[in-house]
């Protein structure tokens, strides 16, 4: 029996539902070689499950891109892949932490807002609302073009009032490493934003 479906973000293939009894392991490796249906297959019987799993985080949409960018991402780096434990537990920790990412993206942005606000509310009586918008987009790319690991140090300790030593001990490393890293993302922010700074001086001060 054959059954055609539309995959997210993929071709049309044709799906035998036969491999339902092939284990995923044995699917993956026809995967690596490159077979499409095996990689349908694969699709198929965990896509609900997963969906489900992202559900507990995000919103039902994004928990559907989220998935379909995981399954994808497999394909486009399967010869690359090796697994600890199973494909299965590999895809849930992916979704997982791909779900947590959003999440943390969306807090971020929540805290610019806000800290723009702030900061507007104490110029001015009645704060524009595309200023708000405007700086908060342009903050986000400035520190979307940070090092990962300088913006981290900086968004724990500017957006999660992280102590420098609090933040070393999360990610393994100095206090001093910590002030390092934050210097380098003010530094470059201040040049990034610099037609901005009298707006966001409290942000950019040490």
């Amino acid at each position: 029996m054959k059954i055609i479906l539309f995959l997210p973000k993929t071709k049309v293939y044709m799906y035998n539902d036969t491999s339902r009894t092939v284990s995923d392991e044995t699917l993956f490796f026809q995967v690596q070689q490159g077979n499409e249906g095996a990689f349908e297959a694969l699709f198929l019987r965990h896509y609900p499950a997963l969906c489900a799993y992202a559900r507990l985080f995000v919103e039902p949409d994004d928990g559907q891109e989220i998935v379909s960018d995981v399954m994808v991402w497999l394909w486009e780096n399967k010869e690359m892949q090796a697994f600890e434990n199973s494909l299965k537990s590999y895809l849930f920790k992916a979704v997982k932490n791909r779900c947590l990412t959003l999440i943390n993206r969306n807090e971020v942005k929540q805290r610019i807002e806000k800290m723009i606000f702030d900061n507007l509310q104490s110029q001015y009586d009645d704060p524009d609302f595309y200023v708000i918008q405007e700086l908060t987009e342009k903050i986000e790319e400035a520190l979307a073009r940070l090092p990962e690991n300088v913006r981290e140090a900086f968004e724990l300790n500017r957006f999660q009032n992280l102590t420098y030593n609090e933040i070393a001990e999360r990610l393994g490393v100095s206090p001093k490493t910590i002030d390092y890293r934050i210097q380098q993302a003010l530094k470059q922010l201040r040049i990034d934003l610099k037609e901005y700074l009298p707006l966001l001086l409290p942000f950019l001060l040490h």
